[in-house]
């Protein structure tokens, strides 16, 4: 499928953009004409790119503030600007919420709620100067329970609410939007979710690809979202079937 979103010129900032999800929104935002710049706590061999453009590195905690100033700063020296931050770093480990330390549910939280924030404080004169915007990338654990990833849940939860008082704060200068992302297809999906085929729960019969989270950050990034602000796009193929569904069927 084409992309027909052409963002020449921006500057464009994934977290988490060297693998998985971010990756294939960093991709994306290279097809469409835009530097892209990448961070991860850890360095990689090889990173996103089309054609004989490639995103920029920068080996970032962005759960430390610090570390997250000489990030924006570096991006704003190296190419003049910020247009778009995507806050895509994230994830968890599968545990029991009982046993689980509260070092691990303390270090999850930061990476998937305070992390963004970090990240939208030292991003924010760079990006009212461009009239930019951010994307926060979430997730239907969220908006459900969220047995065995419980702080996870909560944090994205907390997602949610931080993009659309953000979105007030912020406005009109910067738009600030959050994708809410249902299961996805990964290599490590049979460890993360417990079986290697959940297709047969989604409505689409699939599950999402990093392509189809990419192609909504395009879109809440161009000109064609220009009064979208505080919003949710859901991206879930019409999200879980209930349980329910399967007694009335049989």
């Amino acid at each position: 499928m084409g992309i027909e979103i052409d963002l020449t010129g921006r500057v464009v900032l994934v977290t988490g953009g060297t693998r998985g999800i971010g990756a294939g929104i960093a991709e994306a935002f290279l097809r469409a004409g835009a530097e892209v710049h990448v961070c991860a706590r850890k360095p990689v061999d090889d990173l996103p790119s089309h054609g004989s453009a490639a995103a920029h590195f920068t080996q970032v905690d962005v759960r430390e503030g610090e570390q997250v100033a000489e990030l924006i700063d570096g991006i704003r020296q190296r190419s003049g600007r910020l247009d778009v931050l995507v806050n895509n770093a994230g994830g968890t480990p599968v545990a029991d919420t009982a046993t689980a330390s509260i070092r691990l549910h303390r270090k999850v939280i930061e990476l998937n709620l305070v992390a963004p924030l970090l990240l939208a404080q030292h991003a924010r004169e760079a990006l009212a100067e461009s009239q930019g915007s951010i994307i926060n990338i979430s997730s239907v654990s969220g908006r459900r329970p969220s047995p065995g990833t419980a702080a996870y849940g909560a944090a994205k939860a907390g997602l949610d609410n931080l993009t659309t008082t953000l979105a007030q704060e912020l406005a009109p200068d910067i738009r600030v939007n959050g994708v809410v992302v249902g299961l996805v297809s990964s290599d490590d999906q049979a460890d993360h979710y417990g079986q290697s085929d959940l297709s047969s729960i989604v409505p689409m019969r699939r599950l999402a690809e990093p392509s189809d989270v990419a192609h909504a950050c395009l879109f809440l990034a161009s000109p064609l979202a220009a009064y979208i602000t505080g919003s949710d796009l859901t991206v879930h193929g019409g999200g879980e079937t209930s349980t329910y569904l399967n007694t009335i069927r049989t």
